[in-house]
């Protein structure tokens, strides 16, 4: 490797005075390999003796640097924080605890090295070899949403939520705006950029040993509910076809029920039969074109806000118009009204999709 090259490891860091000086000492190993070496530490807001650590072990190593977030903020922002101040060729990420294997960093960088990769995912699933056992269900949770990040953006990796990522400096570069997410959403919402933007991506096996809560494991189940979340927000709008097609159903089934229990409703309490259908169906239509504006078309819009709305009424009313003319049809060649009416409804589910992302929104 060239002695120009430089990996830059950025570490946010939150109330861990017992485990940061430790961590900071075998990231050092790496020195010993051919490769520069530079360590961002972004403290935000310690309530312990974490910032002060951090200055003394800049102070005893040129390699390190510390930058301080005037309050705290969470992962997300330390690691933006970080991001900005890097110089490195490389820039990875490093929890500031005792669970990664900071030389699993110098196989991480062959693919980039060898010009095949510009993304690098270190994966804890990858090894079978004597590890240390704890929770279940927080193995179970991370495995399950990393399928589910795959299925919005298309990669096939073992492990989203992996601390261990390495990016060229083109990458981040790129990336690095564009990230929102404060806490643990980061992982998540950088996968889908990763995905989005069409990097190379490798994985590459890595050591893992979890701490416990006890020990000062911090990530939570609401930390789950909300990458969950991160994942819909990001990656709804860019999925695949198939998976936006998915989400449309899910919708559509949504909007469905809404429109009979509003009917039903109306029904209950004495409404006229046509006041009830239009006002159920015209409830559901808005509460239908609110979700695909949440959810899955949430990107920049054709129209101006009255075009929109325009154009989303005039689809309404195109598709209403193609299920009436797709019913007739299918009676005129000898279906049964109930054969029909599904047959039509199955091509306007299709329309109202393909009219609502490709005309509407």
């Amino acid at each position: 490797m060239n002695s120009q090259e430089v990996l830059s490891l950025v570490i946010p860091c939150f109330n861990e005075e017992k485990t940061l000086r430790a961590c900071i000492e075998r990231c050092l190993l790496l020195k010993g390999h051919g490769i520069g070496l530079e360590l961002v530490i972004v403290d935000d807001c310690s309530t312990d003796a974490s910032f002060n650590v951090a200055t003394a072990l800049a102070a005893e190593h040129r390699e390190v640097v510390v930058f301080g977030q005037p309050r705290n903020m969470g992962k997300g922002a330390a690691l933006r924080a970080g991001f900005e101040h890097a110089s490195g060729d490389y820039v990875g990420i490093q929890d500031a605890d005792a669970e990664y294997d900071p030389l699993d960093y110098l196989e991480m960088l062959k693919p980039i090295r060898d010009g095949k990769a510009d993304v690098v995912y270190g994966s804890r699933y990858l090894r079978r070899d004597t590890r240390r056992v704890l929770y279940f269900w927080h193995t179970w949770m991370n495995r399950s949403l990393t399928f589910v990040s795959n299925m919005f953006t298309n990669l096939d990796i073992t492990d989203m939520e992996t601390c261990y990522k390495l990016f060229t400096r083109e990458a981040i570069r790129k990336i690095a705006p564009q990230l929102r997410e404060e806490r643990f959403g980061f992982e998540p919402e950088v996968t889908e950029l990763v995905g989005r933007m069409n990097f190379r991506v490798y994985e590459c096996a890595i050591h893992y040993q979890p701490r416990s809560y006890e020990e000062g494991k911090k990530i939570g189940w609401k930390d789950g509910v909300r990458a969950l979340y991160c994942i819909l927000h990001y990656g709804a709008p860019y999925a695949p076809l198939p998976m936006q097609l998915l989400l449309y159903l899910f919708i559509g089934i949504v909007c469905a029920l809404a429109n009979i229990a509003i009917f039903a409703i109306m029904d209950t309490a004495g409404f006229h039969l046509l006041a009830s259908v239009l006002i159920a169906f015209g409830m559901a239509a808005a509460l239908n074109y609110l979700l695909c504006l949440a959810i899955l078309f949430r990107h920049k819009a054709r129209w101006s806000a009255k075009g929109e709305l325009g154009a989303y009424i005039v689809t309404v009313a195109a598709m209403c118009l193609l299920d009436y003319l797709c019913t007739w049809g299918f009676v005129a060649l000898g279906l049964s009204p109930v054969w029909a009416k599904a047959w039509s409804t199955l091509i306007g589910f299709a329309g109202n999709f393909l009219m609502r992302k490709y005309y509407v929104f």
